[in-house]
């Protein structure tokens, strides 16, 4: 190993080891048997600790490889993101109190808590929790990789990526499984102060180190490339407009249940504190900027690149000094492992609560359920990157549309008292059974629409059909009548 690879490596080691002790001395003066605690922080957590833990679930990996790599291969595409998450907090501005009193009213968890109490069915909750975890499988997985890609690329290569993925693994599960939630929050403290930092950082030295600074690099991308600052972009027509407005609205929508950003919800001291999270997370977001302009700089500078995914880390290897390598590598680290470890967390409540410890005989082990099952998540993603790497991360381009099926269900539901167990399950088969047609015959965007919005519809279409078929009388304490009719409370 060279000096620059030591540099940079011992700086990740002694940060991932920071991260984990970071997240065990969360557990200080804590209920640690209680599963509240550990899934849901207690429902304690404060505004810092819920900006941070939901800016770390925004943030992940994706922001750092993909977000340059789509930047670089397509260009002006890129920007759902932004309009996405944008929608996703003033969406989330309404919803995230509504779900949070609730979820407090109920002594619930997670999103098939909620279905399994509107619902009366357990049954029902099982299936939501497996769907989901079909769903949120791939997103460990592609956490995983890009956790494996940063620490080979700031190794400069003396660190394989099989070792990179089992790095991953090994630190998330040192702290997820005892910290639970509130241990997410803690290291989301130290790795969203170095994503600040260090973007920043990278913003003001790399176009000055190639361009001369920032404007002259965008007169270049002006003059030579202008077809990447429009849309469609550079090489996908079908990522037009229609492609981009329907995204943008639909993924927004989603983010507000998506079962992480759900947890981070019920984990808040007070719907308060949701409402100045969700006023303050789209300025956080302004930094997503960064890694998509570094995208485009890379287009001048590693031209013909094999993998896009490496476009920001090329230029960062290539331009800067082994230490501060190292550190933008510890924040792209940490931007896979924080939310990972949510996602593990996520899929072992479910299955703790709704499916292991549904059993009367199972319920008061539930904590221990919810903790075998994280494990257990995380070590089926990371064989599927050694023995399958494809197989996850075809299931990817499922995962948001897929997840949009459940908006009925989790949301609309508790606030129609009409709407029927068979109805929900119904919509929400004919919504899966759509986008998976759409998805795996490669008709998605059909004629510009996202396959998960055209999945939606059926599944509200056929939702709404069969409950004026056979509708339902949802007792008031089943809906969230109170919240909606409060929404000031907190």
């Amino acid at each position: 190993m060279n000096t620059d690879a030591a540099i940079s490596v011992g700086i990740l080691a002694a940060f991932l080891l920071a991260a984990v002790a970071l997240g065990l001395l969360s557990l200080r003066g804590r209920d640690r048997a209680n599963l509240a605690e550990w899934s849901v922080g207690g429902r304690s957590l404060g505004i810092v600790l819920i900006f941070v833990l939901m800016a770390g679930e925004t943030y992940t990996s994706f922001s750092y490889l993909g977000a340059a790599g789509w930047s670089y291969d397509y260009g002006m595409p890129v920007f759902y993101l932004i309009a996405y998450l944008a929608i996703g907090f003033a969406v989330g501005y309404l919803v995230g109190p509504i779900l949070w009193h609730y979820a407090h009213r109920n002594h619930l968890h997670n999103i098939t808590d909620i279905t399994s109490h509107r619902f009366d069915s357990p049954l029902l909750g099982a299936v939501v929790a497996v769907l989901t975890t079909v769903f949120l499988l791939p997103y460990i997985q592609l956490q995983i990789t890009g956790m494996g890609v940063v620490v080979s690329t700031i190794s400069y290569g003396t660190i394989s990526l099989g070792v990179g993925y089992l790095i991953a693994f090994v630190v998330t599960e040192a702290f997820i499984i005892l910290s639970g939630l509130r241990g997410s929050a803690w290291v989301s403290i130290l790795k969203d102060s170095l994503v600040i930092i260090t973007l920043l950082i990278v913003f003001v030295y790399v176009p000055v180190h190639y361009f001369g600074g920032l404007g002259p690099m965008l007169d270049r991308l002006v003059t030579e490339r202008p077809e990447w600052l429009v849309l469609p972009g550079q090489g996908d027509e079908s990522l037009g407009l229609m492609w981009f407005a329907t995204t943008g609205l639909l993924n927004g929508v989603v983010y507000t249940i998506f079962p992480t950003t759900v947890a981070g919800y019920l984990g808040a001291r007070s719907p308060g504190v949701l409402r100045r999270n969700a006023l303050i997370m789209p300025f956080y977001q302004v930094l997503l900027f960064v890694p998509i302009l570094l995208g485009l700089a890379a287009i001048f500078v590693v031209p013909g690149l094999t993998n896009s995914n490496l476009a920001m880390f090329e230029l960062v290897v290539d331009s800067m000094p082994a230490w501060l390598v190292g550190l933008v590598g510890v924040a792209g680290a940490l931007s896979s492992i924080v939310p990972m470890a949510v996602f593990m967390l996520v899929i072992g409540t479910m299955w703790g609560r709704s499916i292991l410890g549904a059993h009367p005989r199972t319920a008061p082990r539930q904590k221990q359920l919810s903790q075998l099952v994280t494990f257990l998540v995380g070590l089926v993603a990371l064989l599927f990157t050694f023995i399958s790497p494809s197989t996850l991360v075809q299931l990817s381009v499922l995962s948001y549309q897929g997840l949009a099926q459940l908006l009925p269900v989790v949301l609309l539901s508790l606030l129609w008292k009409r709407m029927s167990t068979s109805a929900a399950a119904a919509g929400l088969a004919s919504g899966v059974v759509v986008v998976a047609a759409l998805v795996l015959t490669g008709n998605d965007p059909w004629y510009g629409i996202n396959a998960g919005l055209l999945g939606l519809v059926v599944n509200v279409a056929v939702n709404v059909a069969v409950t004026f078929w056979r509708p339902a009388d949802t007792p008031p304490e089943r809906l969230a009548v109170e919240e909606v009719a409060a929404p000031g409370r907190g």
